[in-house]
C-alpha cells in the first residue's frame, strides 16, 4: 500500500488553524479520502494527560525545560501511536501542531536553545517529517482578542499559554515566520485575517498538489 501524507498545520494561538484543519478533513473526505486528523500535545490518551499539565493554567510553576520535555512526550507516543500506524496505511494525516510549534513558542519564544529542540525531534519522531505545513498567521492584536474571546466560550481550563504578554506571542509569530522562510518549499503562509471559508479556499487551493 502507498505510503501516506503526513500535513501539519501551525499558527499562533486565536490563527484559526484548528478550524481550518477539520475544514480540510471534512473535504478530504467527500472527496473519497482517508484522513486521520490528530493534535499535539494529545492525540493519544497518554498525550491527552500531558495536554491537561501543560495548559492548565494554574501550572505557573512549570520550567521551560519541564515545558519541553512534555511537549515531545505526547509527540513521540502520537507519533508511534497513531501518526505512523496511518501512514503506513496510506492514509493522509493532519496534524494540529508539531515540532514547528515547539521551535516557536519554546525556542522563540521561551529562548531555548533551537539545537535541543532538535536533538528532541530525533529522539521522539524518529525522523518523521511534514510532508508540507500549513502556516496560518494573523497580528498579535487578533490572535491575542479571538484567543480572549475563545477563552471566555468554553472556559479557562487550557489557557496557559495564552495567558503570557504580547512580547511573548510577538516572538512566538517572529519564529514560525523566520522558521517558514528558511523551509519555504515545506511551507505554505496563508493570511488567517479574511473570513473563515475565505481562508479555506486559500488553503483547499494551496493544497491542491499536496492532497
Amino acid at each position: 500500500m502507498a505510503q501516506g501524507r503526513f500535513i501539519t498545520f501551525e499558527g499562533i494561538d486565536g490563527c484559526g488553524k484548528t478550524t481550518q484543519l477539520r475544514i480540510l478533513a471534512a473535504r478530504l473526505r467527500e472527496a473519497g479520502r482517508e484522513v486521520v486528523e490528530t493534535v499535539e500535545p494529545g492525540g493519544t490518551e497518554t498525550g491527552r494527560q500531558i495536554r491537561k499539565i501543560l495548559l492548565d493554567p494554574a501550572n505557573t510553576a512549570i520550567h521551560p525545560r519541564t515545558e519541553l520535555l512534555l511537549y515531545f512526550a505526547s509527540r513521540a507516543q502520537n507519533v508511534e501511536e497513531v501518526i505512523r500506524p496511518a501512514l503506513a496505511a496510506g492514509h493522509l494525516v493532519l496534524c494540529d501542531r508539531f515540532t514547528d510549534s515547539t521551535l516557536a513558542y519554546q525556542g522563540y519564544g521561551r529562548g531555548l536553545s533551537a539545537g535541543i529542540v532538535h536533538d528532541l525531534d530525533r529522539v521522539a519522531c524518529q525522523g518523521l517529517k511534514p510532508d508540507c505545513t500549513v502556516l496560518i498567521d494573523i497580528d498579535i492584536e487578533t490572535s491575542m482578542a479571538r484567543a480572549k474571546k475563545r477563552n471566555q466560550r468554553t472556559g479557562p481550563e487550557e489557557s496557559r499559554i495564552d495567558e503570557e504578554g504580547s512580547e511573548f506571542h510577538s516572538n512566538v509569530r517572529r519564529g514560525y515566520l523566520e522558521i517558514a522562510a528558511a523551509d519555504s518549499p515545506r511551507f505554505l503562509v496563508i493570511d488567517g485575517r479574511a473570513p473563515v471559508a475565505t481562508v479555506a479556499e486559500r488553503v483547499w487551493e494551496a493544497l491542491a498538489a499536496h492532497v
